[in-house]
């Protein structure tokens, strides 16, 4: 196995696409919208996208205005404009999306983890989250901004709105703005699932990020949202941000921002598309799920997205017998697996996330057919790799 002097192998892509066709009102939205002189779009959006993310945002209870929305080509640019506005240092959940560290390290800030709940989204415990910061400041650090995703990549799970009250009170004592990652909340499984935004219970103290590319746009056309409260610490935070993003030239393609506003808006077509792939969704991380259960691992139920986040450890006897003794071992072992260390997780600890849209097809046909299927679960190319799943378990959990 390949390794670097740190001891672990080169970054593999942490995938957070589910690889569904495109709508073809999306489509033809971004074909039409090229400009013909050229004109780029301004820095954080134009008076179009950012209206209709007024809309959006009305519909989940966290009403706005235009003044307020700042639009951009992807969530990394926004998060690292934030983290260099607040200044300080980033407090993560560990478990925590791969993608939130290196916009600290970009900037030569330090990123501190604390432990989440099993089946607690990607928000800390409240006392260990003091304890984090309390630790940080002792050792002269200067923690600031605290990442919450109240529906989770990588553990596929909905934060309790009680345990995220008791983590912004917490971090309200400890005098913490918080970026409230809300990219998976339009990915639930079951649309009545209660889902709280931080924004509602620490309004002046959270922004509001949104990659749109988790289902109401394609991954490759980069969409992301901030939304910034009307006065308080947050708000301020917004001035820099944008000339942050000026300084970078971080501005979103004219086709991109045209076809952003309209899938916020959320036309009929756009949300039966969204339905049919929650659906989809649902059933295969939920298969997935019974899977690894039956054999022994523990994972909290899935609840949003197309991940699950399964512990591995009741199984260490058997995996040592295979050769896994790390979480990064186990990523050549199990189809696609990422190890729990790419998430901020120990490697010995024997974690990994588990991306079940893998499973709905390896071309774009029958990926499409995943998709509009009423019962996926019965068309042989998604089966068959279930049942692949299945069978690598057995072979590590055997003799």
């Amino acid at each position: 196995m390949q390794r670097t002097a740190a001891g672990f192998r080169p970054a593999k892509p942490a995938i957070t696409d589910p690889g569904l066709p495109v709508p073809p009102l999306l489509a033809e939205r971004l074909a039409a919208a090229a400009p013909a002189d050229g004109e780029p779009q301004p820095v954080g959006g134009g008076p179009e996208v950012r209206t209709a993310a007024c809309g959006y945002w009305e519909r989940r209870g966290l009403p706005t205005l235009p003044e307020r929305v700042v639009f951009g080509p992807g969530p990394g640019p926004l998060l690292l404009a934030l983290l260099a506005a607040a200044g300080g240092d980033l407090l993560l959940p560990r478990p925590g999306p791969a993608w939130y560290e290196p916009q600290a390290r970009l900037l030569g800030r330090t990123a501190h983890y604390t432990p989440t709940p099993s089946d607690g989204g990607g928000v800390p415990d409240p006392f260990a989250l003091l304890e984090t910061v309390r630790r940080a400041s002792a050792e002269g650090r200067d923690p600031r901004l605290l990442v919450l995703s109240v529906a989770d990549d990588p553990t596929g799970t909905v934060t309790p709105p009680e345990l995220l009250h008791e983590a912004c009170e917490a971090a309200a004592d400890a005098g913490l703005l918080i970026v409230s990652d809300e990219t998976y909340r339009d990915v639930l499984h079951d649309p009545h699932t209660v889902l709280v935004s931080p924004a509602e219970m620490l309004h002046d103290h959270t922004v509001v990020l949104a990659d749109l590319g988790s289902g109401l746009m394609p991954p490759g056309w980069p969409a992301a949202l901030a939304l910034f409260p009307a006065d308080g610490p947050a708000a301020a935070l917004q001035a820099p941000v944008m000339d942050a993003l000026a300084a970078a030239r971080a501005e979103a393609a004219a086709p991109v921002c045209a076809a952003a506003a309209l899938a916020l808006t959320e036309p009929l077509e756009l949300r039966a598309h969204a339905a049919a792939a929650n659906r989809l969704h649902a059933a295969v991380a939920g298969a997935a799920h019974r899977e690894l259960t039956a054999r022994g691992a523990l994972c909290p139920p899935p609840q949003a997205g197309f991940h699950l986040y399964p512990d591995l450890t009741p199984l260490r006897p058997a995996l040592q017998a295979h050769g896994a003794t790390r979480s990064d071992e186990l990523e050549d072992l199990l189809p696609a697996c990422l190890s729990g260390h790419r998430f901020g997780e120990d490697p010995a600890a024997l974690r990994v996330r588990l991306t079940t849209s893998a499973f709905y097809g390896s071309t774009p046909a029958e990926r499409r057919a995943a998709l509009e299927a009423p019962e996926p679960l019965r068309l042989p190319h998604v089966a068959g790799a279930l049942t692949e799943l299945g069978r690598a378990l057995t072979e590590l959990t055997t003799g």
